[in-house]
């Protein structure tokens, strides 16, 4: 039985139904596949797909995700494959469409996530399990959204040497905006690089070092520190602002636990 899908990107593809054999490039979208049910169908991961710890051991990992072994990816035969417009890069994908059914996902917004997870859902035969765990995080997040909120302006950081911050149009955005928090760099789009001279310009109450894709610590706190001393520097769980897949059940209640810290 063939299933025709759109994915984000607006590409139709066909895919076997239910696929067998399944290849996620994207960590997060790697959780919510075993999250739904989906253990014998996952046959191949990325070396940075991290959750389900336990499951993870027992696939075949393909590389990373900008530079997956495509090779690889074509001994697993896969009846479908699973990516990201922004985690993986084009050529590589350009490549496995030719051979494969590739679903894309977009996302910059938790309604993105809803739509990637329905979509998936539905097509890998586990919709009533998607729908749960969708339904779960909608509760989560707007229970969360009822918390009184005041306007304190923040700067993400996600990389140094060079600094970047991520800005508008990215998913992190939006979930500062669930946190409650004013993206200072929200007038700029996506990773930008920034001169620190710009960061004590506008003087954040908040510095936000995220764990992830670059491992700040609390060894970074003074450099970040003399860049704008007014500003508050905190160490956040990278995993909380830009995983868009089933950890978002967590976020709720990390976020909660980070507003207390913070006395918000």
């Amino acid at each position: 039985m063939h299933l025709q899908s759109t994915d984000q990107l607006g590409n139709t593809i066909q895919i076997d139904f239910p696929p067998k054999r399944i290849v996620s490039l994207v960590p997060s979208q790697t959780e919510f596949l075993f999250d739904i049910g989906l253990d014998a169908e996952v046959v191949g991961v990325t070396r940075f797909c991290i959750h389900p710890a336990d499951k993870l051991q027992r696939k075949i990992k393909i590389g990373g995700t900008k530079k997956f072994d495509i090779e690889k990816i074509k001994s697993l035969n896969p009846d479908l494959i699973i990516g990201n417009k922004e985690e993986n890069y084009r050529e590589g994908i350009e490549e496995l469409v030719k051979h494969f059914p590739v679903w894309m996902s977009d996302i910059y917004s938790p309604a993105d996530s809803f739509n990637m997870m329905r979509e998936v859902g539905k097509i890998v035969n586990k919709q009533n399990e998607a729908q749960s765990i969708i339904t779960e995080i909608k509760k989560g997040i707007e229970g969360f959204a009822e918390i009184s909120k005041q306007a304190y302006s923040c700067a993400y950081f996600i990389w140094r040497k060079p600094y970047m911050v991520a800005a508008n149009n990215t998913f992190i955005n939006a979930m500062l905006e669930v946190f409650g928090v004013v993206n200072m760099f929200d007038e700029q789009q996506r990773y930008p690089e920034i001169n620190p001279a710009l960061l004590a310009e506008l003087n954040p109450d908040f510095i936000f070092l995220s764990s992830e894709p670059y491992s700040f610590s609390e060894k970074h706190f003074e450099e970040f520190q003399a860049l704008a001393p007014k500003a508050k520097v905190v160490l956040v769980d990278g995993e909380m602002f830009s995983w868009y897949g089933s950890r978002l059940r967590f976020v709720p209640a990390y976020f909660a636990k980070l507003r207390s810290e913070l006395k918000l």
